[in-house]
C-alpha cells in the first residue's frame, strides 16, 4: 500500500494527513519524488500544483485508503 513516505498506515491516519494542508504538501511532494515522479513532486513542493494535488490526495485517501494517483 503506497501511503505517505511509503509507510504502512491505517486509513484514518492517511485521511488525517491528507486533510491537513501542510502535511499533505510536504509529505506528498517527498513521496512523489521518492517514487520517481519528479515533475509531480517538484510541482507540489513549489506550491504550483498544491491545490490540485491536495484535492487528489484527499479523494484517493478517503476512497482507497492510500495515495493512488501520481504516486
Amino acid at each position: 500500500m503506497k501511503t505517505y513516505l511509503n509507510q504502512k498506515m491505517d486509513k484514518i491516519v492517511v485521511v488525517i494527513l491528507a486533510i491537513i494542508p501542510f502535511t499533505s504538501w510536504i509529505l506528498g511532494g517527498i513521496t512523489r519524488i521518492m517514487n520517481k515522479h519528479y515533475i509531480a513532486g517538484v510541482l507540489q513542493l513549489l506550491l504550483i500544483g498544491e491545490i490540485v494535488f491536495w484535492i487528489i490526495d484527499i479523494f484517493s485517501s478517503i476512497k482507497y485508503g492510500k495515495l493512488k494517483y501520481f504516486i
